[in-house]
């Protein structure tokens, strides 16, 4: 087995060779003066089992068509197997038809990625679960709760789990909200809310008991951070002591940094599955979590032949 990371995350790439105790494999990737990459893979991997680490997150163009290229190099160097592992998938909001004329990007990404030549693919929390079935090639979805139960045990004390409140952003969430509820025997919340136009989400209701509870929101994507600010903002006014936020990919568009600071929020606890830039390190309300142990895991397994959808079944 051999790991390789793009250029898009090292730091995760670098901590899951650590849990599985094995270097990176050297690989040289460059850009020429016009923008075009150029990948160079400096150790035999003929016959070898690949995986390829790389979340398609901002630059979403570069850092796909470096995947791409990186998989043709390893398949045309002979590997045996190459598992494409995409912690963040970029263009997963772009799953279905929203008008005439119109594509569904995710589907054209998982081709263009079994098409390049991957066997297999590992992802986390697609925004979409069919997104799974737009793949012609096995593909892996794990899913943040995991790491999120065990953060929210060491950070919230017994007695103050009793008061936890786990709150959706939206209807589409509740599935994701009620599964974690459900380990720590809570309670959950839906916000209503109603979008009048693309980018603007604006608060309704709120649909459970808020009032005196600490209250987490839960959600797979965080971008620009409005709907989630609004969110907060409307439990607050409806009485919850506290809110804080749990997200699996911290996208943080401009100005999410800025509204976060600014909002009711306690902290919002990111997963880091995307490189995350300076200003959002020294956020004081934005938190990190590493998910390299549950990579490096799912890694191994599939690298073993062995059930993955243990982890979380």
């Amino acid at each position: 087995m051999k790991i390789i990371s793009g250029t898009s995350n090292e730091p995760l790439s670098r901590a899951i060779a650590d849990v599985l105790d094995i270097p990176l494999t050297s690989v040289d990737i460059e850009r020429f003066r016009d923008q075009e990459i150029f990948v160079r893979i400096n150790e035999n991997v003929r016959g070898e089992d690949i995986f390829v680490i790389q979340p398609t997150s901002a630059p979403a163009n570069d850092h796909l068509l470096e995947l791409l290229i990186l998989i043709d190099a390893l398949m045309r160097a002979s590997a045996s197997r190459i598992t494409a592992v995409i912690p963040y998938f970029g263009y997963a909001r772009q799953d279905r038809k929203v008008g005439g004329r119109t594509p569904i990007t995710a589907k054209l990404v998982a081709n263009l990625i079994a098409k390049a030549g991957a066997d297999r693919v590992l992802t986390m929390d697609l925004h979409a679960g069919q997104i799974q079935g737009f793949f012609d090639i096995p593909t892996d979805n794990l899913f943040g709760q995991p790491v999120f139960e065990t953060d929210i045990r060491d950070r919230f004390s017994k007695k103050d789990r009793d008061k936890l409140l786990f709150v959706s952003p939206d209807t589409g969430g509740v599935v994701r909200t009620r599964s974690l509820a459900k380990q720590f025997n809570a309670d959950i919340a839906i916000v209503d809310k109603r979008r009048p136009k693309a980018g603007e989400a604006e608060v309704m209701n709120i649909i459970g008991d808020v009032a005196g509870r600490s209250c987490i929101l839960l959600d797979d994507i965080i971008d620009s951070g409005g709907t989630l600010c609004n969110a907060a903002a409307a439990l607050k006014d409806h009485g919850a002591n506290s809110v804080s936020a749990y997200i699996t990919h911290g996208v943080l568009s401009d100005p999410a940094v800025e509204r976060i600071s600014k909002s009711v929020l306690t902290e919002v606890v990111i997963c880091d599955t995307i490189g995350q830039p300076e200003k959002v390190q020294k956020c004081d309300k934005i938190r990190e979590v590493s998910v390299a142990t549950l990579l490096g895991e799912a890694i191994r397994r599939i690298a073993n032949d062995e059930s993955v959808s243990k982890l979380f079944g």
